[in-house]
Order: C-alpha cells, then sequence, then structure tokens
C-alpha cells in the first residue's frame, strides 16, 4: 500500500468524537471510532475543512520548523501573494518583504514573477492542446488531491504545468547559485504558504520526483513575528513582477493571469465538488479552462490564513496598485522548470477487496446493507452517511448495530422475544400458560 504524507494531524487527547469533521470532508475520509476521529490516509487531500469544522482545535497542521534554517549556508522566503493582503496598515510587497528577511532568511522572493510565467505557459498550452476539454488548474494541490482521489478519470483534464511556488523555487535556487557560486545542497528555500495543502505538497509533491522547496511555514505562525519586525525596516526589498502576479492571491486572479475569455473560476471546496461533477457529465464543454481552488475566495481564505478572507481580498485590490499593472517577463524558463515531469494519475483507492470476483460480490452485500438502514446520514455510527457505513461493514471496519436505528430495532426484536418467552412453560406443566393455569 503505498504511503501517505500529510500536514492536518489529529491530536486524540483533545478530540471528543463531536463527528463535526465527518460531515465537512470532501473526500469522505474521517470515521470516528471508540469515541475518537480517524483520519484515513488514503482519502485524505489536507484540504483543511476538518479544521475549521472541528469546535476542540483537535486537528492541526504539521509545518516545519525555523530552526531548519541553520541547516543551509543560504536560505530564502518564498512568500505567497495571499501573505501581503494580511496586513491591516498595508504595507507595499517590498517593506513586508524586508519584514520577513529579517526573520533570518538570506534572501525573500513573491511569487509575483513565477505566477505571471505560468499564466504564460498555461495560455500557451490551451493555444496548442487538443484537449480534453475544459483544462483544469494544477495550482491549488487540495484540488489536485481531490480529483486524483474523487474524481480519477478528470486526471486527464489537469495541466501538466507546475504551481507557482515551484517555479518561484526554482528561480530562487538559479539565482542564489549565481550570485554566490554556491552548491544546490548549500541552498534552503521555505515557503510561507496559507493552506496545509500546499505544505503537503511540498514534502509529497504529485507529478515530480522531488519539490525544488525544503520546507514550509504558515502565515499564523510568521505573521506575528513579520508584523512586530514592519518597523525595523530600513530598505524595501526589490519587488520582481507585477499586478498581475498579486492577484492569484484570490480567486479569479489566475484565470486573468492567462488572459482567455472562456474560463470558470470556482472557490470553495463544495462548490469545486459541483463543478466537478458537471464536467464528468459533459455539460461544461464550452468551457476551456477552469481554475478551482479549494479554499472560499482563493488563497486569501486558507486554512492558515490571519485575516478575514473577504477583508483580504478587497486588501489584494489595493496592494496591486503599488505594482505595475502587467510586465511580461523578460525571461525565458527551460521546460524541465514548468511542466511535470510524471503523469497526474489517479490515487489508488480503498476497495473492497483486491480480488475483483470476491469485491463484487461484496459490492451486492453492501448493496443489501444500505436496504436495512434508515437513510438519514445522521453520523452518529461514525461515518458521514449510510452509505459510507454500509462500506465500512463491508470491508469489516464497523458492524450493523453501529447503527443506532439497527441496534434499537434490534433491541425491540429482543424484547418482544423475552416477553414471549415468559409465558411459556416447559413440556411436561403444559406448553402455554393461560389465565395463571396451566393449558387445558
Amino acid at each position: 500500500m503505498a504511503s501517505y504524507f500529510h500536514s492536518v494531524q489529529l491530536d486524540e487527547e483533545k478530540c471528543r468524537g463531536c463527528t463535526n469533521c465527518i460531515k465537512r470532508c470532501p473526500t469522505e475520509a474521517i470515521r470516528v471510532r471508540q469515541g475518537k476521529a480517524r483520519i484515513e490516509a488514503a482519502r485524505c487531500v489536507d484540504c483543511g475543512q476538518c479544521i475549521r469544522a472541528c469546535p476542540n482545535r483537535a486537528k492541526s497542521v504539521l509545518t516545519d520548523s525555523r530552526a531548519a534554517l541553520k541547516d543551509f549556508k543560504y536560505t530564502v522566503g518564498l512568500v505567497a501573494p495571499s501573505f501581503f493582503a494580511q496586513f491591516r496598515s498595508n504595507p507595499s510587497p517590498g517593506k513586508v518583504l524586508a519584514a520577513v528577511k529579517l526573520m533570518g532568511f538570506t534572501h525573500v522572493r513573491g511569487l509575483f514573477l513565477a505566477a505571471e510565467l505560468v499564466a504564460s505557459a498555461i495560455a500557451k498550452h490551451l493555444a496548442t492542446t487538443a484537449g480534453p476539454f475544459p483544462r483544469i488548474s494544477t495550482s491549488c494541490p487540495a484540488v489536485v488531491r481531490l480529483i486524483q482521489v474523487r474524481f480519477p478519470d478528470l486526471t486527464r483534464h489537469l495541466v501538466s504545468i507546475e504551481a507557482p511556488m515551484e517555479v518561484a523555487a526554482y528561480l530562487a535556487r538559479a539565482e542564489v547559485r549565481g550570485e554566490t557560486g554556491c552548491q544546490d545542497e548549500d541552498i534552503g528555500v521555505f515557503f510561507i504558504t496559507p493552506c496545509p495543502a500546499k505544505v503537503t505538497a511540498v514534502h509529497q509533491p504529485v507529478g515530480v520526483g522531488k519539490s525544488q522547496l525544503n520546507g514550509a511555514f504558515s502565515f499564523s505562525e510568521v505573521y506575528a513575528d513579520a508584523y512586530r519586525l514592519l518597523a525595523s525596516v530600513k530598505e524595501e526589498e526589490p519587488v520582481v513582477g507585477s499586478a498581475r502576479g498579486l492577484v492569484w492571491a484570490r480567486s479569479g486572479g489566475e484565470g486573468e493571469g492567462v488572459a482567455i475569455d472562456d474560463y470558470l473560476a470556482v472557490d470553495g471546496i463544495e462548490h469545486v465538488i459541483t463543478v466537478l461533477e458537471e464536467v464528468e457529465m459533459g455539460r461544461l464543454r464550452g468551457v476551456r479552462y477552469i481554475e478551482g481552488q479549494a479554499c472560499v475566495g482563493g488563497c486569501v481564505g486558507g486554512a492558515l490564513v490571519v485575516e478575514n478572507p473577504f477583508v483580504a481580498r478587497v486588501r489584494v485590490a489595493q496592494v496591486a496598485r503599488a505594482l505595475p499593472l502587467y510586465s511580461p517577463p523578460e525571461i525565458t524558463l527551460p521546460e524541465e522548470a514548468l511542466v511535470l515531469k510524471q503523469d497526474l494519475s489517479p490515487r489508488p483507492f480503498i476497495q473492497l477487496d483486491e480480488d475483483m470476483e470476491v469485491a463484487i460480490k461484496k459490492l451486492g452485500e453492501l448493496e443489501k446493507i444500505v436496504e436495512r438502514l434508515p437513510m438519514l446520514d445522521c453520523g452518529s455510527c461514525g461515518a458521514p452517511h449510510c452509505r459510507a457505513l454500509a462500506e465500512d461493514i463491508v470491508r469489516d471496519t464497523a458492524v450493523l448495530t453501529d447503527c443506532d436505528f439497527v441496534l434499537r430495532e434490534q433491541v425491540n426484536e429482543l424484547a418482544q422475544e423475552l416477553i414471549s418467552l415468559t409465558v411459556l412453560l416447559p413440556n411436561a406443566m403444559g406448553r402455554k400458560r393461560i389465565d395463571g393455569e396451566g393449558e387445558k
């Protein structure tokens, strides 16, 4: 079985088995067993929905320690576009970069130029590819993994182009090597991320064997120090790129950068699922490109941000005014820096059985179990809905009486049987008692 790294972690001591998370997980990766949540690694896409849903803060994100900076001679902090919209005082992008650099990085870079280069590559791809359409963006790793797990037939719609953070890391490494003459292993590149899915993308990327990045820090970990250090900034860092790269921070920004008319931008994982279902049914053939982002509002709504996503979305427009509207990239990257090196294939899913004949038999059993369940999808069994419980039963990870309604029905049947037994006597005394007398 494949091994998976997941940035979303569960603290069992904090978990109270409330079942809030099982309803929010888009891939049905969570079950509650023995009063505690359990995450199935093969299904989890690290979207962070369970983090938002948990009232007990039992879900958290595993990010890298800043002590890792000491492992490298040169360190680069890559700042996500949405980070610039976290500050209420609206400091310039150059000042924010300078504050982040004071945290211990030797170099800092935004993702503006990388986003522009990726947008150009996507536009070229759309102009030359034969399809299938609509093509689907790979910039949101949670959406990519969602497709691999829940919509495997749509993996062929994914564009084989790197996400901006990987392209930015490639550019940063090349720049530091050229500037210092150092070896690549002397350089540590770290991404400041708004979401757990991008932490996972650093440590277990799809489409490439190894990420250009060495680690990731969350907005919530970095923000307080960066805000404090803004007052210590004496000279702003240069900003390379334009507003067209910055607006990738919000939903629709990528499509604007690609500059095509027949594209669709969708944010919020429930809405993304609805659109992908439409694609599966062939109802969106007139759309050439879909920009899907798991978080509401795009990256400004990530699970690790500190600012209200709707406020941050407005602030993106305000920060963009400090940058040139568009500056065509003056560099050309080799194909290896922009194109994914491996196919984006479906993720191996949990089967009813490895033997196809047995799996078909179990599918029949599953349908019979479904007929016995109330189909209320209440979640009290610890599964997100009744059909999921039926699947768990045939996989021997649950039993039918985990359903409260079935259990109550069986208890009532047992009670009626016990009552009927109380009127029976041994054969020698008469099989049945009538009005306190033996049978006559």
